[in-house]
C-alpha cells in the first residue's frame, strides 16, 4: 500500500493542518517510507496470535477514592509562580500582547 499526494492532501484537509506543495511532497515520501518500514510484518505467520493492545501485558490504572481535604491558602500555590498580580499567576500573552495585557 503507498499513500499518493492526493491521499495527503486528504488527510491534511481532515486534520485541518496546512501543506505546501513541498510539504505534501516530503510527507508523502515520509509516511511511505513508514509504511514501507512496515511491510515485512505481511509475510509473517500470524495464524493464533493475540492482538497486544499494550506492551505491558496487564497494566491498569490504579484509582484512589477521592477525599475531601483542607485546601492550602492561595499565598502557598502562588509562591511556586514567577509573577503574580491581583491574586492569580501573571503570564506571558500568547496573542502578542505584554505580561498582564487583558
Amino acid at each position: 500500500m503507498t499513500l499518493s499526494e492526493k491521499d495527503i492532501r486528504d488527510i491534511a484537509v481532515y486534520v485541518r493542518i496546512g501543506l505546501t506543495d513541498e510539504e505534501v511532497t516530503q510527507m508523502t515520501s515520509d509516511l511511505n517510507e513508514i509504511i514501507g518500514t512496515l511491510e515485512p510484518i505481511t509475510h509473517m505467520d500470524l495464524e493464533g496470535v493475540e492482538p497486544t493492545f499494550h506492551p505491558i501485558g496487564g497494566l491498569s490504572n490504579v484509582m484512589r477514592e477521592d477525599e475531601i481535604g483542607t485546601p492550602f491558602p492561595r499565598e502557598v500555590a502562588l509562591e511556586n509562580g514567577d509573577t503574580v498580580q491581583d491574586g492569580c499567576f501573571e503570564i506571558p500573552s500568547i496573542l502578542g500582547g505584554e505580561a498582564g495585557d487583558r
